[in-house]
C-alpha cells in the first residue's frame, strides 16, 4: 500500500446547496487547518466548493438518472482525493459519500441540520447508522437519534 505525502487526515466536507450549504461552510477552518476540499450541488447560486454535482430532491423525476451520475462523480472524486473523513449536513448530494465512506471503513460525521429543531430528517435517519460521530445542532433533537450528541450550533 502506497503511503501518502502527508500525515494529515485529509477531509472531504459534502452537503447540499441552500441552509445545509450555509451551515457546512462554518466548517471552513477544517480545511484551512488539515487539507481537504468541498463538494455541494451545481445552482445559479456561485459555491465556493472544489467539486459541483447535480442538484436533486426526493420530488425531482429525474431524481434516480441524477442520482446515478452524483454517484459516479463521487467516485472519481473519491479516488482521487482519498479523503479520511467524510463531514456532512445532508441531504441527498452526500449519500454517495456516506456509502464510499462506509465501504472503504473511513470515518464519518453527520451533523444534523440546524432547521429541524423538533423532527428527524430523512438523511439523519438513513446515516446515523454508520455515522462515527452524529451531531445535533439542537438538545431537543438528541430523542430522535440513538448516537446523537449535542454540539451547539453551527451559526
Amino acid at each position: 500500500m502506497k503511503k501518502r505525502k502527508h500525515e494529515t487526515p485529509r477531509l472531504c466536507l459534502v452537503s447540499s446547496s441552500g441552509g445545509h450549504w450555509e451551515q457546512l461552510q462554518k466548517l471552513q477552518p477544517l480545511i484551512d487547518k488539515y487539507d481537504g476540499f468541498m463538494v455541494t450541488e451545481k445552482t445559479q447560486f456561485e459555491a465556493n466548493a472544489k467539486y459541483l454535482m447535480k442538484q436533486t430532491d426526493l420530488h425531482d423525476k429525474l431524481m434516480i438518472f441524477k442520482m446515478i451520475v452524483n454517484s459516479f462523480r463521487a467516485l472519481r472524486i473519491w479516488i482521487k482525493e482519498k479523503p479520511d473523513f467524510v463531514i456532512t449536513t445532508g441531504t441527498l448530494v452526500a449519500y454517495p459519500f456516506y456509502l464510499l465512506a462506509v465501504l472503504t471503513r473511513k470515518k464519518f460525521v453527520f451533523i444534523e441540520t440546524f432547521g429541524r429543531a423538533n423532527m428527524p430528517t430523512v438523511a439523519g435517519r438513513m446515516m446515523e447508522k454508520h455515522s462515527d460521530l452524529f451531531i445535533v445542532q439542537w438538545e431537543s433533537q438528541k430523542k430522535f437519534y440513538k448516537k446523537a450528541i449535542y454540539g451547539g450550533c453551527l451559526y
